[in-house]
């Protein structure tokens, strides 16, 4: 059985769970909620009928995203994980501005709620049970990287909070003869909305694309650079097919004197060796020469390097070479996001190393700091 696999029995088995739990404690907190009169405990439970709902989603999409490649979407499904993430978002959305309008009708036309002993022992015995699925669904989402899950934890352990509000209440109109149950219903609407548009922010953003987890990232440039003709990896970029599901490329630095057969070899171990140990099929290993049989290449390489990074949002300068019979030097300038202009930021640095160096034909391309700068 694959990691895959195991993966996907996890989710399910746990979205099961979550399933059967939200059922159960749904009937019980409905009855209560109309036996009692309450409108919050009422809204509690269509809430827990949103998290039953989602775990479903949870499912269809953890078996839809498990499924082969194929000719329309060479690269799987995986993403179809994220869909399922957003629609869960949007079911809590649904689930908030329903409640809210509810409790808003409450509050114009407020009932009085009639609290038994049974009725908060059951609450009561909700907010356990609550507490404990939210810790372990998030937990378990959290092992197997599935935002689907961790967005279901994060809202089981957010209804506790709302069952125990819905405790405190019933206090205060017992003691007090003060009922909020309207206006807590209000309260725990908006809770869950804010909370509905927090999952679909992030879920969004995972979608547009989002800068690959910078441990990742220095490890597999770890791999790279433990071999011994390899003097530096940059520009890694990685692709996102759905959690843990990486296509990706990357630069080497490497010497001049290097021939095609070496590096073939050289390359093919790399791609090997990095999805073995880090799961990143690398589908491009672009190759920079380094200039190994001159000294005075390498003095003025260290030179450009200083003035380049001597330029404010300048974070690297890689990929240099300097042909001293054609007078041409050329890197690439990696530029910080923080940069107001990030092309005027790059031309100044180019423009530094030609007053430096007027005699050569200077070729810079500028690189975006597509995944954590790290030591080349």
């Amino acid at each position: 059985m694959n990691e895959q696999t195991n993966r996907d029995k996890s989710i399910i088995r746990t979205s099961i769970i979550g399933i059967l739990a939200n059922v159960f404690l749904a009937g019980f907190k409905a009855f209560v909620g109309f036996t009692a009169n309450s409108i919050a405990i009422v809204m509690d439970a269509v809430n827990n009928l949103s998290d039953a709902a989602s775990s479903v989603i949870t499912i269809v999409g953890t078996k839809l995203a498990g499924k082969d490649a194929d000719r329309k979407h060479p690269f799987g499904y995986g993403r179809i994980e994220y869909i399922s993430a957003m629609a869960i978002s949007g079911l809590v959305l649904y689930a908030g501005i329903t409640a809210l309008v509810e409790s808003v009708k409450k509050i114009i036309h407020p009932d009085v709620p009639d609290y038994s002993a049974a009725a908060l022992v059951i609450v009561a015995v909700a907010v356990a049970v609550k507490i404990v699925l939210g810790r372990y669904v998030k937990r378990v989402g959290e092992k197997v990287n599935s935002d689907s899950l961790v967005n279901s934890g994060e809202d089981a352990t957010l209804d506790s909070v709302i069952s125990a509000s819905t405790l405190a209440a019933a206090a205060v109109y017992l003691l007090f003869g003060v009922s909020l149950e309207a206006w807590l219903g209000a309260v725990i609407a908006l809770v869950i909305v804010k909370s509905g548009f927090g999952m679909l922010r992030e879920t969004l953003s995972k979608i547009l694309g989002e800068r690959a987890d910078a441990k990742l990232v220095l490890d597999i440039k770890k791999t790279i650079r433990s071999h011994p003709e390899i003097m530096g990896a940059y520009d890694l970029i990685l692709h996102n097919y759905g959690p843990d599901d990486y296509n990706g490329s990357v630069h080497i630095e490497v010497a001049d004197t290097m021939s095609a057969d070496e590096l073939d070899r050289l390359t093919r171990k790399l791609t090997a060796e990095v999805h073995e140990k880090h799961g990143v099929i690398l589908t491009g290993i672009g190759v920079y020469a380094y200039n190994t049989s001159d000294p005075e290449a390498a003095a003025v390489r260290e030179k450009v390097a200083a003035i380049v990074t001597g330029v404010p949002y300048v974070l690297q300068m890689h990929g240099f070479f300097m042909d001293k019979a054609e007078k041409l030097m050329r890197f690439d300038v990696v530029v910080s996001f923080d940069a107001t202009d990030r092309r005027q930021t790059f031309q100044e640095a180019c423009e530094r190393v030609r007053e430096a160096f007027p005699d050569y034909t200077v070729q810079g391309i500028i690189d975006l700091d597509f995944s954590e700068i790290a030591e080349g």
